[in-house]
C-alpha cells in the first residue's frame, strides 16, 4: 500500500502541480468538491480523497501518475462510479482520477468490425453509435446508460447478453494503458489473432485499476441482428425454472437472454412498472433470442415448449418489438424496483454452475430467514450468475450487521457449491475479505507479485486486488 510523502501543509503545492497538468478548473481539493468522489454505487463504503483530477488526454494521465509515483500518493481511476463492489472508493485517500472527460469515439470500422474509443464513453453511447453503422456492441450491463467503457473493462462487466455473446473481456481487442510510473504501453490492437507475448489485454481486463489506467480501448463489434424476440414463463419454484434452463441448453439452444426473478423481485417489479406480471409465481424466467426472423421464431417457440414441458404455470411470448422491450425492461428495472422497498439496497453477485442455481437460491432464502433480513434474488439464469439483494434501513445498524453476516455466508456457500464470490461486479473492497476463500494462499501471493511488477510503489487503487 502506498505511503504518502506529503503532509496537509503540502496540499497547496500538490494542487498546483496537478493544476499545471490538467488545468486549475479540473482539480478539486476542497471538502465540498471531494465529498461526492468518496463513494461509488456501493452502500456503506466511503472515504474522502485528497484530490480529484479530471484529465483530458493520455499525456495528462501519464503526467499525473508520474507526480503521484514520485510522491507515493495513491491514485484511484474512476469512470461514472456505478460499480457495486466499492472498486473506486479511495480507501487511503489520494487522487481520484476521473476519466469522464475522455469520452470520444475515435473510430468505428464496419470493415474491421471494431470500435476505438476513450474510457469515459458510456456503454449506451457506444451501442447507439455502433447501431448507426448497423453494428452491435454486445456487452449489456444493467448500468449501461451511465457506466463507462473504461469501467466496464476494469471490472469485466457482464450483463443480460452474457450467455450468447460473452462478457466484456470477450470483446476487448486491445488497450492503451498508463502504468504507475507514467509509462504508456499498448496491448493487443486491431487483430483478432495475436499470441505474441503474455496476454496483457486479458490481464488488465478485470484488474479494477490496480495495474494501470486505461486510456483507450479497441473493441470488437458484430453485425446487428435482424430481429429479436422475447418470452416469459412462470413457475411455481425456481427449481422448475432451473430445470427449464437445463433442458434449453441441453437442446442446443443458446439464447441471447435467459434471466430470472424470484417472487420478491417479481412483485417489486410489478409494483414499480405495472407490466401485468403474474404475482403468484415463485419464479419468472425471461427468455429471448436475436438473429434472422426464422431463426428467432424457431428459438422462441422451442424455448416456450421446453418451459411448458418443465412445468411452467404459464408461458407467453411478445407479439411485437415494443412488447419485447417492455419485458426486457422488467428485468432491467429489478434493482430500482427493489430499492422502493427500503431506503438502502445492498446488491451483490455470486455465480454457481447452472445445475446448482436452484440450490443456491434455496440457501440464500434460508440464510436470509435465519438472519432476519429481506433478500430478493434475480439474475442471469443462463450462466448461473445470481444477484441476491438485501433491502434495509441505513439507520438500523443491527440489520446492517446481520446483512453482512448473511452475505458472508452466501459468498462461502457459492464457493462450497463450486462457484465464485463474484461473476461480474468485481472484488473491489466489498469482497476482498472473501477472496482468499475463493482463490487460496498461493494464488493470492501470485496476484501480489503481479501487482508489484506493474506497480512497485503500490500507488494504484491500494486496498484492492493484489494489495
Amino acid at each position: 500500500m502506498a505511503e504518502r510523502s506529503f503532509e496537509p501543509a503540502g496540499k497547496p503545492a500538490l494542487h498546483r502541480l496537478l493544476a499545471g497538468i490538467v488545468g486549475d478548473e479540473h482539480v478539486r481539493s476542497d471538502p465540498g468538491g471531494l465529498e461526492p468522489y468518496g463513494r461509488d454505487a456501493t452502500p456503506l463504503f466511503h472515504h474522502r480523497p485528497d484530490f480529484v483530477a479530471f484529465p483530458r488526454s493520455t499525456a495528462e494521465v501519464a503526467a499525473v501518475l508520474r507526480v503521484a509515483n514520485e510522491h507515493r500518493i495513491p491514485v484511484i481511476p474512476r469512470g461514472a462510479g456505478s460499480n457495486l463492489c466499492a472498486a473506486t472508493v479511495p480507501l487511503t485517500g489520494g487522487i481520484v482520477l476521473v476519466l469522464t472527460r475522455m469520452d470520444a469515439i475515435l473510430e468505428i470500422s464496419s470493415e474491421e468490425l471494431l470500435a476505438v474509443c476513450q474510457p469515459g464513453l458510456t456503454t449506451s453511447a457506444l451501442g447507439t453509435a455502433a447501431a448507426g453503422h448497423g453494428l452491435l456492441y454486445a456487452p449489456d450491463p444493467g448500468s449501461r446508460t451511465v457506466s463507462t467503457i473504461g469501467g466496464n473493462v476494469a471490472t469485466c462487466a457482464g450483463g443480460l447478453r452474457g450467455l450468447k455473446y460473452g462478457v466484456t473481456r470477450n470483446h476487448v481487442l486491445g488497450v492503451e494503458v498508463v502504468l504507475a510510473t507514467g509509462e504508456v504501453i499498448r496491448t493487443g490492437g486491431r487483430l483478432w489473432k495475436d499470441v505474441a507475448g503474455y496476454d496483457l489485454t486479458r490481464l488488465l481486463t478485470g484488474s479494477e485499476g490496480t495495474l494501470g489506467v486505461i486510456t483507450e480501448v479497441t473493441l470488437a463489434l458484430l453485425p446487428m441482428p435482424a430481429t429479436s424476440g422475447t418470452g416469459v414463463a412462470y413457475f411455481t419454484t425456481l427449481a422448475e425454472a432451473s430445470e427449464a434452463v437445463r433442458r434449453t441448453i441441453a437442446a442446443g439452444v443458446v439464447p441471447a437472454t435467459l434471466e430470472f426473478l424470484d417472487n420478491i423481485c417479481l412483485n417489486a417489479v410489478e409494483d414499480f412498472a405495472g407490466l401485468g406480471l403474474r404475482r403468484d409465481a415463485g419464479a419468472l424466467l425471461l427468455f429471448g433470442d436475436d438473429g434472422t426472423p426464422d431463426a428467432v421464431e424457431r428459438a422462441i417457440t422451442r424455448m416456450a415448449d421446453i418451459c411448458a414441458s418443465a412445468g411452467a404455470l404459464e408461458v407467453t411470448t411478445a407479439e411485437d418489438v415494443a412488447q419485447s422491450e417492455a419485458l426486457l425492461a422488467a428485468r432491467r428495472c429489478s434493482l430500482p424496483a427493489l430499492a422502493r422497498l427500503g431506503p438502502m439496497t445492498i446488491l451483490e453477485d455470486v455465480s454457481v454452475p447452472r445445475p446448482r442455481m436452484a440450490d443456491m437460491v434455496d440457501r440464500i432464502d434460508e440464510i436470509a430467514a435465519r438472519h432476519d433480513v429481506r433478500i430478493g434474488t434475480f439474475g442471469h439464469a443462463g450462466d448461473g450468475n445470481l444477484h441476491p439483494t438485501c433491502v434495509l434501513h441505513p439507520a438500523d445498524q443491527a440489520a446492517i450487521g446481520r446483512a453482512h453476516t448473511a452475505f458472508g455466508e452466501i459468498f462461502h456457500t457459492a464457493v462450497e457449491l463450486g462457484g465464485t464470490i463474484t461473476g461480474e461486479h468485481g472484488v473491489g473492497a466489498a469482497k476482498l475479505p472473501y477472496l482468499e476463500a475463493r482463490l487460496g494462499n498461493t494464488h493470492i501471493d501470485l496476484l501480489r507479485r503481479i501487482k508489484h511488477a506493474f506497480d512497485p510503489n503500490g500507488i494504484l487503487n491500494p486496498g484492492k486486488l493484489g494489495s
